[in-house]
């Protein structure tokens, strides 16, 4: 199973072309995905979006939000802060949600290094260059 960020989700609707596109249409055709919460309300959010792709969005398994979270996701994000380092809400509960269920995330964002140093995070980076 893999959970897959906003980024390469983005890149992946509008048929760019990258190792991480390439790797989510294989999780996808093999049913592997997970949804972050946090991922798809970023998603959703943009009015552009189409019904369709809505429809099917919403019929992936959804990561469950376990008892807690909250308080470490906001835990994790002080560490990443306090290291002087970007952590934006979004990324923070995200990072958090893959951190929980042990599973990895897909992204081009290389602002999760940064969660990768201070909870382990499991990331499976890549862009179009790759």
């Amino acid at each position: 199973m893999i959970a897959v960020d906003t980024s390469t989700w983005i890149a992946f609707l509008q048929g760019d072309a990258g190792r991480d596109a390439e790797l989510l249409d294989r999780a996808l055709q093999d049913r592997q995905v997970l949804m972050v919460p946090v991922v798809l309300t970023e998603i959703l959010s943009d009015p552009k979006v189409p019904s369709e792709v809505s429809k099917a969005l919403l019929e992936l398994p959804l990561i469950e939000v376990r008892p807690g979270y909250w308080q470490r996701a906001g835990e994790l994000r002080a560490r990443v802060l306090a290291k002087s380092r970007k952590a934006r809400l979004g990324d923070a509960l995200i990072a958090q949600s893959c951190v929980d269920r042990g599973i990895p995330l897909l992204t081009r964002d290389r602002d999760f290094q940064a969660f990768a140093g201070a909870a382990g995070l499991d990331l499976v980076t890549a862009s179009a260059q790759d």
